[in-house]
C-alpha cells in the first residue's frame, strides 16, 4: 500500500502535500492521523519531532495491546476478534491504528478474570458494563489514559461473552464464531456495518485481506451462516471503489444471492432485545472469589453486583435522582446484611 490510496481514500489532491492529508485525517477519525504519519514515515517523508513522537506514541499503543491480548489468553482464555488479526495482515512498517481491543470470553469466568486483571495491571479509570440477551450475556468495557492523556486517545478493552452481538432485533446475538482466519476477520469487519457505516480504514483492511487465499463457496456460506451477507457485501463495495478486490471479488459475487435471502428473512420479523446498562455505585476491591455477577432487585430496579464494582441495571440514558438514591440505600442494606 501507497501513500497515493490515502489521498484517494480521503479526496485530497496530492499537490496539496502531506500536511494537508494529515489535516484531513484528523477531521475524518481520530484513528486516520496514525495511518496516515505511518505511510509516510515508510515512504520517508520529512517528519518533525512532534510527527515522529505521535506516531512512535500509536505505535507504542498497538504493541501494548498485543501484549495484553497475548498475557490474557494465556492467563484466562480470551481470544482477540478483528484488530490484532487484521494488523498482522499488514506490512511490519506500516501501522494499522488500533483503537481498542475486542476480547471473548468463553464462560462469564473468564470475562470477570480477565477484566480483574486489566484493573490490578492498568490505570483503569471507567469500567462500562451491559448485559443483554437470553441467556444473559456481558459485555465490560474498560478505559484508562494514553501516555499523553490529553492528546492520544485512551486505551479502551471491550471483553463480551458473545462473539458477535448483532444489531439486538432482526439479526441475534452469535454466542461463537469459527471460521478459518481470513473469513472470521472479513465477518467481524461485516458485523461492524449493523452499527455505523463503513469508514476509510475499513478499505485498507480490506486491501489487506484481499491476499488470502479464500473458498469463495466456503467464504459465502459462512458470511450467510453468521447472518451477515448484506453487510459483507456492502463492505465489499464500499472498498471496490478505493481498492482491488482480487479474490473477494468473486466472494462478493456469491454473496449477491445469500444476501437477498438474509434481507428476506429480517423483513419476515425481529425479536427486540433490550440491553441494560449498568449506572455506576461503586468500584470495590476485587471480590476474588466471585466468578460471576449477581443481580438483586430492588425498589429503583435490579442491582448488578460484580467481582469489581457494582451497578444499578437501567435501560434508560438518564437516571432520575430519587432512583440513584434508592439503588446506594439497596447497596447498603445488602452490605448490612452480609457484614
Amino acid at each position: 500500500m501507497k501513500t497515493d490510496l490515502l489521498y484517494d481514500l480521503l479526496d485530497v489532491d496530492p499537490d496539496s502535500g502531506p500536511a494537508e492529508l494529515l489535516f484531513r485525517a484528523r477531521g475524518t477519525h481520530y484513528q486516520l492521523p496514525y495511518l496516515v504519519l505511518s505511510s509516510l514515515a515508510r515512504e520517508g517523508a520529512a517528519m518533525g519531532e512532534h510527527a515522529r513522537a505521535e506516531l512512535a506514541r500509536a505505535e507504542a499503543r498497538a504493541r501494548r495491546y498485543a501484549e495484553l491480548a497475548a498475557e490474557l489468553k494465556a492467563a484466562t482464555g480470551v481470544r482477540t476478534i478483528k484488530g490484532i488479526q487484521l494488523a498482522e495482515r499488514y506490512p511490519r512498517d506500516l501501522l494499522r491504528p488500533m483503537g481498542d481491543l475486542d476480547l471473548i470470553a468463553p464462560t462469564e469466568a473468564a470475562l470477570w478474570r480477565t477484566v480483574a486483571r486489566l484493573v490490578a495491571g492498568n490505570p483503569v479509570e471507567n469500567i462500562d458494563v451491559t448485559v443483554f440477551g437470553e441467556p444473559r450475556h456481558t459485555l465490560v468495557t474498560l478505559f484508562w489514559p494514553a501516555e499523553d492523556r490529553l492528546v492520544d486517545p485512551w486505551y479502551k478493552v471491550e471483553v463480551c461473552t458473545a462473539a458477535l452481538v448483532g444489531d439486538l432485533a432482526a439479526v441475534p446475538v452469535r454466542p461463537v464464531l469459527r471460521a478459518p482466519d481470513e473469513v472470521e476477520s472479513l465477518i467481524a469487519l461485516a458485523e461492524e456495518g449493523l452499527q455505523r457505516d463503513f469508514r476509510h480504514r475499513d478499505a485498507v483492511d480490506v486491501l489487506m485481506l484481499s491476499g488470502a487465499d479464500f473458498d469463495v463457496e466456503v467464504t459465502a456460506a459462512t458470511v450467510a451462516e453468521y447472518r451477515l451477507a448484506p453487510e459483507a457485501a456492502g463492505l465489499l463495495d464500499f472498498a471496490a471503489r478505493y481498492v482491488p478486490l482480487g479474490p473477494l471479488d468473486a466472494v462478493r459475487r456469491a454473496l449477491g444471492p445469500e444476501a437477498a435471502r438474509e434481507l428476506e428473512r429480517r423483513e419476515a420479523g425481529a425479536v427486540p432485545v433490550v440491553p441494560r446498562h449498568g449506572l455506576l455505585l461503586r468500584r470495590v476491591p476485587t471480590r476474588r472469589d466471585w466468578d460471576s455477577a449477581r443481580i438483586v432487585p430492588c425498589d429503583a430496579g435490579e442491582l448488578l453486583l460484580t467481582p469489581v464494582a457494582d451497578y444499578l441495571l437501567t435501560g434508560a440514558g438518564v437516571v432520575a435522582r430519587t432512583a440513584y438514591d434508592n439503588a446506594t440505600a439497596a447497596l447498603a442494606a445488602w452490605d448490612g446484611e452480609r457484614s
